[in-house]
């Protein structure tokens, strides 16, 4: 509920938000939901910038039009899972926290911490101050001038760092100005840099005094830009690049290049816009990032991984206090094993110990018997971070290619040298692992690189025998049916069966309430059901069996094992309802829904469903023992679905009776929204029916994808269109809401569909430049602001694939 707490797992940590739908930005609407939003999205570009260093934060509950207030000290009810380090002040030591990781972005942005500001130096790792590891200029324009003369002034001081042999790059701050941030070669105290800042915007002022002031008066700043060279002070702070502002509008301190500042239009950068542009190219400012200068890769457990990373160029994490991320002394560490399809498939095999995970490449994965040994070659140390890693490394980066966890879980340890471990693992309940002893045999060489034997052993720790594993499997293996069994899945469909039911179409609250008044009951009492975030699915139980269908007909059944497991009692019928994945505060997530409903492979499959388990909600009847219902109303349809004897995870979901009550309930329940129907409505095949009429709380579009417009990534965003009575129109570009298994995904779909034909009409000269085409045969659907009358998709947002549609479903939505 909008005002009460839900639980939420975020990197593996629990933590409770609340109030999601609490305006934060009353200007434009922003809410604490979406705050949360951005920093979970942005902190892979966030995190290096802010890694190890004390946040000062700077917080408005009620939002930007309230009261805001600076806090240094952690808050007494703040997860103890946040880290966090003392410094003394006058008033007593405090509690600062130090931001490692998603989860304690997601948790201060909880508790309204809109903006973040640090220091420019880092703890050690006992504690200590480290030397300042950035040198930072703050420029400030006073009253009469803008951005435009401080990215002057800006490029002025380029030269004389450049000069000095540092690398400067800019970040507009916004709120007024522009700041610019130099990775130190080391050996300054915070004294010494911030004397030479001083040093460096004096000579500034005096080459550009009619522009330039370095006095910290106000009185002199009208008509000039002030450096402020102070923030070099170890004991200030500034804005974190990528931190949101507590300005009228959610604007951002936001890392941009030298060739934006040259632009007449430079201005602030909102959140969206910083992370569309941060999903198409990157962090401008990652080489001052979590290795400012390269220097923290010289030493420590994970220098090795640091060395090999740029944090910004890949959503591999980054890693924070080892001992602080270690799992807790008297608890079974933690072992994970990820499949890794890089240059050559293999898989990562790493253990828990002394706070990094201890890693290994193992080609042929664990062996399936004890009469078979697979080669192991170590590799570097990993954050544990890493445990809960999957996702797409990008091309030209170590490592490229996708990751995903095989399994994972807990070990008991028997041995550790530096030749030979031997350990009990216990993976996930259902996982292909189970429980199972292991010995890794040092053969040759030392260190990374060196040559290992996993074995399974003849014996369980008390001299039990061991059961054979599962043979490892590639994701991208051929189904395990054979053809013909494909091809009598698809033949068993009843020819009678048309499973391209009724679509409802969109409606405005006004609308479906007259619809409503207009098709009432007796009592005068509306229907009205939730609209589900899931996809549509026909149902035929045959009285031994259940068999699932996309409204195209393909068969899915094996897709959705839990959901063909279910049984509707003795007499056959044929339902239609949505297939829901539920997130953790028990809402429908179509993001979610993703998991499963593109997956293919037994083995895939298997993994996860226990992660991402289904609900099936019927909402009506077809066929009962052997009688057609298409005649019947809907209201006779429903007796006889709620006659039905289901259990979980099939279920038929209430009627409401009144439009407003249950739009507000399904708004304040996060649902997408609710379908108007006519009791007395017909069952139509393979027709759209004016009986149902849908009102969305969030506007979506369902498009066919028709383009690729490549970038850092493969993918930099899709080029997609609505079909129209002259053919697909193009509809715009789509650069956000993608998660790196959406890109893994994507690449290998469209990459066989290239073209050199044009799929679409209109598309403007610009936006094809660099267009790579595909044939126009993939669905998917996207969020929006608003349809322009040109028909172009604004602020569109990538939702998912449809599997279950084509292009020949797609209509104008509105």
């Amino acid at each position: 509920m909008p005002g009460g707490d839900t639980p939420v797992r975020v990197g593996g940590r629990r933590l409770r938000i609340s109030n999601l739908d609490k305006v934060l930005y009353p200007e434009t609407g922003t809410t604490k939901g979406e705050v949360i939003d951005y920093y979970a999205r942005i902190a892979t570009f966030l995190l290096p910038h802010v890694t190890d260093r004390p946040v000062t934060r700077r917080r408005w509950p009620e939002g930007v039009e309230g009261p805001s207030f600076f806090a240094k000290d952690l808050e007494a009810g703040a997860p103890d899972w946040v880290r966090r380090i003392p410094i003394d002040h006058s008033t007593g030591a405090k509690d600062y926290p130090l931001v490692d990781d998603v989860a304690t972005l997601v948790y201060l942005a909880q508790v309204a911490s809109l903006e973040l500001h640090v220091p420019q130096w880092r703890f050690t790792p006992d504690g200590g101050r480290a030397e300042p590891d950035r040198l930072v200029l703050d420029f400030d324009p006073g009253p009469g001038t803008g951005l435009t003369e401080c990215a002057v002034v800006a490029r002025w001081a380029r030269e004389i760092l450049e000069d000095m042999g540092l690398e400067p790059l800019p970040v507009t701050s916004g709120s007024k100005g522009i700041h610019l941030y130099a990775a130190l070669p080391g050996g300054q105290t915070s004294e010494q840099v911030t004397a030479v800042a001083h040093e460096l915007a004096r000579a500034i002022e005096a080459d550009h005094g009619d522009l330039v002031v370095s006095a910290m008066s106000k009185a002199v700043r009208p008509g000039r830009v002030f450096i402020d060279w102070s923030q070099n002070n170890g004991s200030k702070t500034t804005i974190a690049p990528y931190s949101l502002r507590g300005r009228s509008q959610p604007t951002v301190a936001a890392p941009r290049t030298w060739q934006e500042l040259d632009e007449p239009a430079l201005r602030h950068l909102t959140f969206d816009e910083v992370l569309a542009r941060a999903e198409e190219i990157g962090d401008p400012l990652s080489a001052i990032g979590f290795h400012a200068g390269g220097r923290a890769a010289a030493d420590g457990p994970l220098s090795a991984y640091i060395a090999k990373r740029t944090a910004g160029r890949t959503p591999e994490p980054v890693p924070s206090n080892p001992l602080a991320a270690a799992t807790p002394p008297g608890e079974r560490p933690r072992f994970v094993i990820q499949e890794h399809h890089a240059t050559a498939l293999h898989w990562d095999f790493r253990l828990e110990h002394d706070g990094v995970f201890v890693s290994w490449a193992v080609p042929k994965g664990v062996p399936p018997t004890p009469g078979r040994n697979s080669l192991a070659i170590m590799t570097e140390d990993h954050p544990i971070e890493y445990g809960s890693f999957e996702g797409t490394i990008p091309r030209g980066e170590y490592g490229a290619g996708s990751v995903t966890i095989w399994d994972d879980g807990r070990y008991d340890l028997e041995k550790w040298r530096d030749d030979e471990v031997i350990a009990t693992l216990e993976g996930r309940p259902g996982g292909p692992l189970g429980r199972v002893r292991i010995a890794l045999i040092r053969t040759q060489g030392d260190g990374e690189k060196s040559s290992w034997l996993l074995h399974r052993m003849k014996a369980d720790a008390e001299g039990n025998p061991q059961h054979d594993g599962a043979t490892v499997l590639a994701s991208d293996q051929a189904d395990d049916r054979t053809v013909p069994e494909l091809l009598d899945a698809v033949a068993a469909v009843p020819e009678s069966l048309d499973v391209r039911p009724m679509l409802a179409e969109t409606a405005t609250p006004a609308i479906a309430q007259a619809a409503a008044r207009r098709w009432a009951a007796p009592d005068g009492a509306a229907w009205v059901e939730a609209k589900w975030d899931g996809i549509r699915a026909i149902g035929v139980w045959d009285g031994g069996h259940l068999r699932l269908f996309t409204r195209s007909g393909r068969d899915v059944t094996a897709v959705y094992p839990e959901l063909a497991a279910a049984r509707l009692g003795p007499e056959p019928v044929v339902v239609d309802g949505e297939i829901v994945a539920l997130d953790a505060s028990g809402r429908p997530s179509f993001t979610r829904l993703q998991n499963r409903m593109n997956l293919t492979k037994p083995r895939e499959i298997a993994a996860e469903t226990p992660r991402t388990p289904v609900q099936l909600y019927l909402f009506d009847a077809i066929s009962y023992a052997g009688r057609d219902l298409g005649a019947t109303t809907l209201a006779e349809r429903r007796d006889i679905l709620e006659s039905l004897p289901l259990h979980p995870p099939l279920s038929v979901p209430p009627v409401f009776d009144d439009v407003e009550a249950a739009l507000a309930g399904s708004r304040a329940l996060g649902l997408e929204g609710v379908v108007v129907k006519n009791p007395a409505g017909r069952y139509r095949r393979g027709m759209r029916s004016g009986d149902w009429l849908k009102i969305k709380h969030t506007r979506t579009q369902e498009v066919v994808i028709g383009g690729i417009r490549p970038g850092r990534r493969a993918i930099a965003s899709l080029l997609v269109g609505i079909p129209g009575p002259d053919g697909i129109r193009y509809a715009g570009r789509v650069g956000t809401g993608f998660t790196d298994r959406d890109f893994a995904r994507l690449e290998a779909l469209l990459n066989p569909l290239r073209t050199d034909a044009v799929p679409f009409l209109g598309v403007p000269a610009a936006d094809a430049s660099d267009a790579l085409w595909v044939r126009p045969e993939l669905v998917a659907e996207v969020e929006y602001a608003e349809l322009t009358p040109g028909g172009i998709l604004r602020h569109a947002r990538w939702r998912g694939l449809r599997p279950d549609k084509t292009p020949g479903d797609v209509i104008v939505e509105g």
